[in-house]
């Protein structure tokens, strides 16, 4: 599969198999084993790994070997997991296409004309393929629901601290997380169980009791729960494929017995609170670069830092009292719902040589980032969301629907995503190929 989708463009088959041989052992001498006991596991192109080529999906970075584990790979490694290689991302993940100048363009599994989504895409295409049963990847603005959604998978962007990020140079930022993805729900839950909790190197990290995830899934319902569908969340319009497809959802929960309204938060100024945290974000993650590399660097990730560059202090600010009045006006709608249902994405996929959709449902898109708008609601009031199947296009192709929860609701949003995953047909079907 691999040669033709490019999911992973490092693999790391001696260590691997080192790793495995070692699983091996342990068993035949009946040692304590961990939950992910020789279970294979990919690694973002984003997260340094010891003695594993880390790259960034930049020239920048090409060569780059990194000399220690990243915190999340320390866990994972510890709970068992074998490492098995590096995922394809875009240019340090900008954007929701997953290629770069390094290693090129990564395809979708259920048509390798199209796009897999980014910029978790490589692990999202290893898990619909079979190269691997867990994966790990970040989410900035649905950086793990897009790929989920448009291969097919689970993808769980958790809640900002929850899973702890080290190294990381921007370490009070709650904007971009690290979270799980696979194909099922039991298995997304699990592999959070083991990269969840507190660790001093991330300030903003806090303890959790991980048993929680694991119970949530074990016998879910949804009964009594209280949830509001939206089949756009008022801020960007939506293909009528992916509205027909998601639609089926809100009466499948109220079968299981939930009480299911048509409802969503008053989203104001959620676009112009994205353009400029992004900005600023890229320019205080990546501005020093544009000096000597901005030859080589994606064209899109050079405008947003010099768009960042070109913020005041008074935007900045305006930006967060927007995201301020945005928190409370979501925290409040969450006392009378329990979980949000909406599309993850707003269109299907679409060609792989087209950087971003400049239209959608008919609508030119004003920007890069605006059909990104089902998934950023959720990142800028950091609740944790969740992308499962949903479906399929009339042509063949898998449809997301992104269940949210409240503040630090993961338990919920996994027992809701898992009931509704044991209700369809089509959850675990493998892509053509």
């Amino acid at each position: 599969m691999n040669p033709l989708l490019n999911a992973y463009c490092t693999v790391a088959g001696e260590s691997a198999l080192r790793a495995a041989r070692a699983a091996e052992r342990a068993i035949l001498k009946r040692r304590p084993l961990g939950p992910l006991h020789g279970v294979p596991v990919s690694i973002k192109d984003l997260t340094e790994t010891k003695g594993i080529r880390t790259t960034w999906g930049s020239k920048i970075f090409e060569h780059h070997v990194a000399t220690e584990d990243a915190l999340v790979v320390e866990r994972l490694k510890a709970a068992g997991a074998i490492v098995v290689g590096k995922t394809n991302t875009p240019e340090f993940g900008s954007g929701a296409n997953t290629y770069n100048a390094v290693f090129g363009a990564t395809r979708n599994p259920w048509n390798p004309k199209l796009t897999c989504g980014g910029s978790t895409g490589g692990g999202a295409v290893a898990l619909a393929t079979g190269m691997g049963p867990l994966a790990q990847g970040s989410d900035l603005g649905g950086s793990l629901r897009t790929p989920a959604a448009f291969c097919g998978v689970v993808g769980f962007r958790t809640s900002p601290g929850l899973v702890p990020i080290y190294p990381n140079s921007l370490g009070w930022d709650t904007y971009g997380v690290y979270g799980p993805m696979a194909r099922t729900v039991a298995d997304t839950a699990l592999m959070l169980s083991t990269i969840a909790g507190a660790d001093p190197r991330a300030p903003l990290s806090y303890p959790v009791d991980a048993r929680e995830f694991l119970r949530a899934v074990q016998r879910p319902s949804v009964k009594g729960l209280r949830i509001a569908w939206s089949p756009d969340l008022g801020v960007c319009p939506v293909d009528p494929e992916i509205r027909r497809v998601t639609a089926t959802a809100p009466h499948v929960f109220e079968q299981l017995g939930a009480k299911v309204e048509t409802a969503h938060p008053d989203y104001s100024g959620v676009l112009e609170i994205v353009l400029l945290s992004r900005g600023a974000r890229q320019a205080a993650a990546h501005a020093e670069k544009l000096a000597r590399w901005r030859h080589v660097m994606q064209d899109s990730l050079v405008k947003n830092i010099e768009y960042g560059l070109t913020l005041t202090a008074e935007d900045i600010g305006r930006c967060e009292r927007m995201r301020t009045a945005l928190w409370h006006r979501v925290r409040t709608f969450y006392e009378k719902y329990d979980l949000i249902l909406a599309p993850t994405t707003a269109i299907p996929p679409f060609p792989v040589e087209i950087p971003f959709p400049t239209e959608v449902a008919g609508k030119p898109m004003t920007n890069y980032i605006e059909w990104l708008l089902p998934t950023y609601c959720f990142t800028v009031v950091g609740v944790p969301a969740i992308s499962v199947p949903c479906g399929f296009t009339k042509n063949g192709l898998p449809v997301g629907l992104q269940l949210a929860g409240p503040w630090r609701g993961e338990a919920t949003v996994l027992r809701a995503a898992a009931a509704f995953e044991a209700a369809q047909p089509w959850a675990h079907l493998r892509p053509p190929i």
